[in-house]
């Protein structure tokens, strides 16, 4: 499979390239166009118990689209919201993706979700991230452009809960308030994440939280004339 990422990173499409037999999953909804040879299969990865966990706690869809090329052909996919795609090879390894960022995997990917415990209580991800493991190639998308991390042994990063996309299993994470609970109620920061290597980690350039707190003042109400 090839692939080719096209227009980053405010409108980005994901082009694949199957060769005959060749399958990928996705995410329902992410599919924008794909060649007649292509046929899809829609159903539950890891069966009702793996689907209803995705959705109820990860945040994903109940579903997930299986793509089969039954001959050569192509297959463009794009997130909901504007913003970037970017492919992470996995190599026996494990990913923890916030909820709403899976997009694609090939079919050696396994998708469940993870507990997050007390430490995620607070953060916007809820108690469950998507564990993402196996090998093989993740497509993720953002709100906005990826920004990708390389952390050292012991170094630290703080990021805001609402910019995270992704980090690897090598990662600790913990979710904390910036400042004291002045800067946490009105500084417009409130809960971040304190990200120790080595490893990586990948954050958006623009949040949803952020971007709704600006857009919902501005709606028009039921009073409005």
């Amino acid at each position: 499979m090839d692939y080719e990422i096209l227009y980053q990173p405010s409108y980005a499409l994901l082009k694949l390239d199957l060769d005959s037999s060749e399958q990928v999953n996705a995410e329902a909804g992410a599919l924008v166009s794909m060649s007649s040879g292509i046929s899809i299969e829609t159903g539950m990865k890891g069966g009702l118990f793996g689907g209803l966990k995705r959705s109820l706690l990860g945040g994903e869809s109940f579903f997930i689209n299986k793509f089969t090329a039954e001959s050569p052909g192509e297959i463009t996919m794009a997130p909901a919201l504007p913003g970037d795609i970017h492919s992470m090879d996995l190599e026996n390894e494990v990913l923890f993706v916030q909820s709403g960022s899976f997009m694609a995997g090939t079919m050696d990917i396994d998708i469940d979700t993870k507990w997050g415990g007390s430490k995620t209580f607070f953060s916007k991800e809820g108690l469950f991230l998507l564990k993402i493991e196996g090998t093989g190639s993740l497509f993720a998308s953002s709100f906005g452009a990826i920004h990708p991390i390389t952390l050292e042994e012991g170094e630290t990063y703080i990021v805001d809960t609402g910019h995270i996309v992704a980090f690897d299993n090598n990662v600790n994470y913990h979710v904390k308030k910036i400042g004291g609970l002045k800067s946490t109620l009105f500084s417009g920061e409130g809960l971040v994440v304190e990200l120790t290597g080595p490893g990586r980690a990948w954050m958006q350039s623009r949040s949803e939280d952020a971007f709704l707190s600006w857009l919902i003042p501005r709606l028009p109400s039921n009073n409005s004339k």
